[in-house]
């Protein structure tokens, strides 16, 4: 064995060791993320609420249990990229959309508390969820999803070409494909 080959097998293993890791902790995360969100949604039907409906303290589990879903997502796709492919504007896009997403969904949820929301008139008693918060969840979560889907795209095809080239230089991945052949 060379000197080389052991070089190469040894970063081959740290890599697989990162790899590893960052997988374990994804999958933490997920476990995480929906024990918070079911945590949050359950409360009230079995009886454990401190306020009636949904209120601040479940929004701010709900919110946080998102927070750690997207953290896994975002974690276990960088996993499948390559370790030495360069990270493209389009996965950086697809990071900034998903962190938009999540101010997004915080924003939408504490609107009441905030001052933005429809529900902050004196005859309510407190902050409740209603139907302009949870299309604004819905907004974020599409966001979010819209980032990981950019973020997983942008994976360097063979030649280390983004796959949205196309929209810059007006290539077709087929048409480049059968020119190079």
């Amino acid at each position: 064995m060379t000197e080389q080959d052991a070089t190469t097998q040894n970063g081959e293993m740290k890599t697989y060791s990162t790899q590893r890791l960052q997988r374990i902790l994804a999958l933490i995360f997920f476990i995480v993320g929906v024990g918070l969100c079911l945590m949050a949604m359950s409360l009230d039907h079995l009886g454990l609420d401190i306020t009636p409906g949904f209120g601040a303290v479940q929004m701010l589990q709900f919110l946080l249990g998102i927070s750690c879903l997207t953290l896994a997502g975002f974690l276990y796709l960088h996993t499948l990229r390559q370790p030495d492919a360069p990270q493209s504007l389009q996965a950086d896009i697809g990071i900034r959309l998903g962190a938009t997403g999540l101010v997004f969904m915080y924003v939408a949820g504490f609107a009441d508390l905030v001052g933005i929301g429809t529900h902050v008139n004196p005859s309510f008693p407190r902050p409740f969820v209603g139907p302009l918060q949870l299309v604004g969840l819905f907004l974020g979560t599409i966001s979010i999803v819209a980032g990981m889907l950019l973020y997983h795209s942008s994976r360097r095809i063979s030649g280390g070409r983004s796959s949205m080239e196309f929209l810059v230089n007006g290539i077709d991945n087929q048409e480049d494909a059968t020119a190079q052949h």
